[in-house]
């Protein structure tokens, strides 16, 4: 059984890795098409940068009315400049300053201001769009996103710009996207789990009233031998042996009543309760085994159901006598604090590895060659789903031993 869970394990770790790839492989897609349309934008503003050189170098028609002499506009040059405008103007989402060596700004673009602009006067700025552009420069001045413009020997020209509405969404979408897939594994791993409990539950409470109800026949009929061999005179002390063994059967049929369904707590004390749980395994285990309790000095109060309780320790004392196959030292530990109490189970036995310090508490997990594999999980039902406590491998260490610890609510 325990290579069910070494199977499961390496499964989980498969399906993690290859998840980690797929997320890998998106993240990597994602930021290249992200640089990719960074290079595009970049080539875009080299463009508009030389068209506007070309722009500011083109010569300028003069004409003197008094003189016959003038410059000739040619089709040819109004048709460059046409189309170096048409450069310019076809910029209609990337968010551009253009600012002389001085840091004026000269020309802007795509940028939405605060303030509306007058369409009489669009270059003649409001004091809070001034400083809203300027604001916008000396954040531009620390990227990468700047372009310098030599318009002649003596004249130069800056050009920043933003990266555009789209390729800003563009390069949140990695990060989207890897949020949008670990919410739905999580979203996945909640339901399967939830419903893996949900069945989980409806095996045990099924499982138990079934064994209960079938153990309920057999014990009220070995019930009635036993009074029937009483009274023709059988001798006494075989009679209290049968009995007792007959009301063991009665108190694991209504063990297993119990755990169908949510068991009547009752106020008990922790130094009688543990006393009491091992005071059956004292008679029945190995003398070879040497049993110690160490109570507290003085008893706290817990809720408890008495009958499921003892199996629980019954159940942890049996598993460590197993684990030292008859011979070793078992001590019981109760020790407690403002809030709660622990009580230790320690043995000398062959320890579990540290990989299973969980599995120990899954369904058919078993290191022995019979075995169920069902006492610590129903251990670790009782404790922590009826008297919300917890119960886990505190220590343990292969050749040396293992240390199981309960922890349950003390009573104030």
């Amino acid at each position: 059984m325990a290579n069910i869970y070494d199977k499961r394990r390496i499964w989980k770790w498969a399906f993690l890795s290859v998840s980690l790839l797929l997320v890998l492989f998106f993240l990597y897609v994602s930021n290249n098409l992200v640089d990719d349309m960074s290079q595009q934008e970049r080539a875009r503003m080299e463009i508009w940068a030389e068209a506007t050189k070309q722009l500011a170098s083109a010569p300028v028609f003069t004409a003197d009315p008094m003189s016959d002499v003038g410059s000739e506009v040619t089709p040819q040059s109004t048709t460059n400049i046409d189309f170096l405008l048409g450069i310019i103007e076809g910029n209609r989402n990337i968010p551009v300053l253009l600012v002389d060596a001085n840091d004026n700004i000269l020309q802007y673009r795509n940028f939405r201001l605060p303030e509306p602009v007058d369409s009489l006067a669009p270059f003649e700025l409001s004091p809070t769009n001034a400083e809203f552009l300027q604001n916008k420069l000396n954040a531009l001045r620390h990227t990468k996103n700047h372009i310098v413009i030599n318009i002649d020997a003596n004249t130069v020209q800056h050009l920043y710009y933003e990266d555009s509405t789209l390729l800003r969404r563009i390069s949140f979408y990695p990060n989207i996207q890897l949020a949008v897939m670990v919410v739905f594994v999580l979203i996945v791993y909640f339901a399967v789990v939830t419903t893996k409990k949900a069945e989980q539950n409806k095996v045990w409470v099924g499982l138990s009233k079934e064994t209960a109800h079938q153990l309920g026949t057999p014990i009220s009929s070995l019930m009635a031998w036993v009074e029937m061999l009483e009274a023709t005179g059988t001798d006494k002390e075989i009679v209290d042996d049968m009995n007792k063994d007959v009301r063991r059967l009665s108190k694991i049929a209504e063990r297993f009543s119990k755990i169908g369904s949510k068991p009547e707590m009752e106020l008990a004390f922790i130094n009688e309760s543990v006393t009491t749980s091992l005071d059956y395994m004292r008679a029945r285990i190995s003398k070879n085994v040497n049993l110690s309790i160490n109570l507290l000095d003085e008893d706290r109060g817990v809720m408890l159901c008495p009958s499921l309780f003892e199996w629980v320790m019954e159940n942890l004392a049996k598993n460590a006598v197993d684990a030292m196959q008859g011979k070793g030292s078992l001590s019981v530990t109760v020790t407690s604090n403002a809030d709660r109490v622990f009580i230790d189970v320690t043995d000398t036995g062959k320890g579990i590895s540290r990989k299973n310090f969980k599995n120990v508490f899954n369904p058919g997990f078993t290191t022995k060659s019979r075995g169920w594999g069902l006492g610590l999980t129903l251990a670790k039902r009782i404790i922590e789903e009826y008297h919300g406590g917890r119960i886990y491998v505190k220590t343990s260490e292969i050749g040396v031993g293992t240390t199981f610890r309960i922890e349950i609510p003390a009573c104030r």
